[in-house]
């Protein structure tokens, strides 16, 4: 069995790493980290978790975490993230952070999005960005794993096939972005209560988002010069779970509906969390967040517009869990040789 730590135990996120560490075969968890939260059972944070772990939160403290865990997984602000994983670093055998601090490895670029979270360009440069779909063999014994952001995560496997697979160059990639009230963590804001979030559509980041940043980071150095510019609109919707990423693609190079269907169908043969959907394939238009909640799949649809001179790309997720715990347990799943499906083959949960 496999040691795992979770810090940042009270959050959304922790709550489901917590969750599925707990119901796979193969980890087990013997260390839950959290300073606001310390003393406290994991039931009393999360009222859907009625088990006894036989663990409350403690103090995130290193010694205790390298004696007692092979893995740490750090569902932490960027700061915090920044810091553990440097106490971290080399005292176990893996450590996954959730949160920004080593998603872009450019220190210029890394400041100007994440300026509170200090690292040292040298731990920066050992970070393995880990979308498990893309970077394959990389993640294998990798000790050190940033997961992307949940937006990134969905724009980044919706454009591979176009780069990766096809190797387009991508003129202008224009992002619209909409995601519920969890992409926002736990924090009290004024401007989530309810009578103010409740059938809104907020634009909280009309003119940038950091999870573009991220996405033409790891874009550029997988293959440069590929992406002209990539810019992203982002809004918060009433929804609680789930995000939709919409990817305008204005290119010359764009081939024919039925070419770019075969090739995201091709790249994602052999990855079972990725499913290339039309999106006149169901009852409702695809794909649609409320179709993957619950589960560790990204529901993928490629179009193409003639007239506007643009492929359309659309990439659906539940941002807890295909965009951050889940995606969390399939990296460690491939850093430590264990089936890439071990412990996330739930099904989504419909209508919700």
């Amino acid at each position: 069995m496999i040691r795992v730590g979770i810090v940042g135990a009270s959050g959304l996120a922790g709550g489901d790493l917590i969750r599925l560490v707990h119901q796979h075969p193969d980890l087990r968890l013997t260390f839950l980290g959290g300073n606001s939260s310390a003393g406290r059972r994991p039931a009393e944070l999360h009222p859907g978790l009625r088990v006894d772990l036989g663990l409350t939160v403690e103090p995130a403290d290193a010694d205790r975490m390298a004696e007692r865990c092979d893995v740490v997984l750090l569902a932490t602000p960027a700061p915090v993230s920044a810091r553990l994983a440097a106490e971290l670093a080399d005292r176990v055998a893996c450590v996954i952070d959730l949160s920004g601090a080593f998603r872009i490895r450019g220190q210029e670029l890394h400041e100007r999005w994440y300026p509170k979270a200090e690292r040292s360009a040298e731990l920066a440069d050992r970070f393995v960005y880990g979308v498990p779909e893309l970077i394959g063999d990389a993640l294998k014994d990798a000790p050190l794993i940033s997961v992307p952001g949940c937006y990134a995560t969905a724009i980044t496997l919706g454009l591979a096939p176009l780069v990766l697979g096809l190797g387009m160059r991508l003129g202008t990639v224009l992002v619209d972005g909409k995601s519920g009230s969890s992409g926002g963590g736990l924090q009290l804001r004024t401007a989530d209560l309810h009578p103010l979030r409740n059938g809104a559509i907020a634009p909280y980041a009309p003119t940038g988002h950091r999870h573009a940043a991220e996405v033409g980071d790891f874009l550029e150095r997988s293959k440069p010069g590929t992406v002209g510019s990539l810019t992203m609109s982002a809004y918060g919707v009433s929804n609680v779970r789930g995000l939709l990423a919409s990817c305008y693609v204005f290119t010359d190079e764009a081939p024919g509906i039925r070419e770019l269907q075969r090739a995201y169908l091709r790249f994602y043969r052999e990855h079972p969390f990725v499913r290339v959907r039309r999106s006149d394939e169901t009852l409702i238009p695809m794909p649609d967040p409320q179709a993957t909640l619950g589960s560790n799949y990204c529901d993928v649809t490629v179009l193409h517009d003639p007239e506007g001179g643009r492929v359309v790309v659309l990439a659906a997720l539940d941002n807890l869990i295909k965009g951050a715990a889940g995606q969390a347990v399939q990296a460690l799943n491939m850093r430590f040789g264990l089936p890439e499906e071990s412990g996330l083959t739930m099904q989504p949960v419909m209508p919700v």
